[in-house]
């Protein structure tokens, strides 16, 4: 697998190791972490040894792990474990063919960006795979994506939710209510608004073109790499507004 940026690095398509016994507290165990929780293996339904193994197997510096999930609309997101030997992170990408790059939703390390999705859009997304190559159950896509979300205005059923999704990975029926508040609760940054942007609809620049407004919706965090827009056309940005559930 080739990505723009990391051409020379030794990406390796890897959504078999969702499979290892350990793989979700390695994933997710440091979002779940917090001044009143301190989360175990066991809130996974898994034990240490297996954890501490499929750490190291995702932080493999000779292997940079990619986990792909296929969006509605050709559209995919790219999990990338980042395996400097002194500079581990995640970076999670938005790609589609006809775009020129990928585009950031987020990282996960030191210098930290983020957050990249909304509760409507991750809810879509997992409920909503595309017909592409990866990850296509629906729990598993929405424990992915976690570490990206961040938005103010959670239901009242979002707890429910991501407790169903601990369930079908194993957790125990004592750990995923506690679990499932905690990792709704980043570590990172505050839980901040979603909008959609509405431009003026008088041009400043004189010009006889109408700006139009974009279904995609925009960032108020400080941190988040969707502060902007993507920079796509009409097309584009009706088609991303699709496979992320906004399209009103």
């Amino acid at each position: 697998m080739v990505i723009p940026g990391y051409e020379d690095d030794p990406l390796a398509v890897s959504e078999e190791w969702l499979a290892l016994p350990g793989f979700w507290p390695a994933h997710l165990l440091w979002l779940a972490e917090g001044e009143d929780v301190d989360p175990e293996p066991g809130w996974f339904g898994a034990d240490g040894a297996d954890t501490e193994e499929a750490y190291g197997t995702l932080t493999d510096p000779a292997a940079w792990p990619v986990l792909r999930l296929p969006l509605q609309r050709g559209h995919t997101i790219l999990i990338l474990y980042r395996n400097f030997p002194e500079d581990c992170g995640i970076d999670y990408y938005l790609t589609h063919p006809s775009w020129d790059r990928p585009r950031s939703l987020g990282s996960i390390d030191g210098h930290f960006a983020g957050p990249g999705l909304a509760w409507r859009e991750l809810v879509h997304i997992a409920q909503n795979p595309g017909t592409g190559p990866g990850v296509t159950a629906l729990h598993a896509r929405l424990l992915l994506l976690l570490p990206v979300l961040g938005d103010e205005a959670l239901p009242p059923d979002a707890v429910k939710v991501v407790e169903s999704a601990l369930a079908a990975i194993g957790a125990p029926p004592q750990t995923r209510t506690v679990l499932a508040e905690a990792l709704l609760d980043h570590p990172f940054w505050e839980a901040p608004p979603w909008y959609f942007h509405e431009p003026d609809a008088s041009p400043l620049s004189g010009g006889n073109a109408t700006p139009r407004p974009s279904r995609v919706l925009r960032c108020t965090g400080n941190w988040s790499p969707r502060t902007g827009g993507f920079g796509l056309s009409l097309d584009q940005d009706i088609r991303l507004a699709e496979a992320l559930g906004t399209v009103s």
